[in-house]
């Protein structure tokens, strides 16, 4: 936990938002692709007995050979240095795990969050993947977290605030019984890994 809240007061520091050009929003989006891909990636990976670690040294590989930096692994803030190129969670743990030992097991819920630098842009997300037969209540989070992500992204268009697209995602989630965590809201991205809004 202590990684997590230094983390946290650093991001939000209050600073001035950039608003990025036609030619860095194309970086932004080579960035994210290539994050895409380094998730494809693992995910061909992930099954029942492989552990966190293994899949964490297949990103840094994959993100590597495609000529671009692991964003998180040596990312520091105050005396704390992230140690590894993915934060994987698992299960009921909600988000910046850091991956160890720990083996799937059937039925694990698992969320990886993966960043790249690529041409001095980062790219940054994550997805949430089912180990093995997970059981149905699991099942019908991962279908609401989809739809809410899906009702944020429609919010997504010009002359919309970044509100709207956090009320879409929050609207979703507690229509369905599911509320969010208000201390992991996000975060822009640029050149910096962390950016205001």
């Amino acid at each position: 936990m202590r990684w997590f809240s230094h983390l946290w007061n650093w991001i939000w520091k209050p600073s001035m938002v950039h608003l990025k050009s036609q030619r860095e929003i194309e970086r932004l989006r080579e960035s994210a692709d290539l994050v895409g891909r380094t998730l494809a990636e693992v995910a061909r990976h992930i099954e029942v007995g492989t552990t966190l670690r293994e899949l964490d040294a297949v990103a840094e590989d994959y993100i590597r050979t495609h000529g671009a930096e692991p964003a998180f692994k040596g990312y520091q803030v105050g005396d704390n240095v992230f140690p590894n190129t993915l934060c994987t969670s698992v299960n009921d743990a909600v988000v910046h795990g850091i991956p160890d030992g720990y083996a799937l097991q059937d039925g694990d819920l698992l969320s990886i969050d993966c960043g790249a630098k690529l041409n001095g842009y980062y790219g940054d997300w994550g997805y949430t993947f089912a180990v093995g037969t997970i059981a149905d209540e699991d099942a019908a989070l991962c279908r609401a977290t989809y739809r809410a992500l899906l009702k944020g992204i429609e919010q997504a268009v010009a002359g919309r605030r970044v509100g709207d697209i956090s009320h879409a995602v929050q609207s979703h989630c507690e229509a369905h019984g599911y509320s969010v965590v208000r201390d992991l809201v996000g975060h822009g991205i640029g050149q910096s890994l962390h950016e205001d809004p």
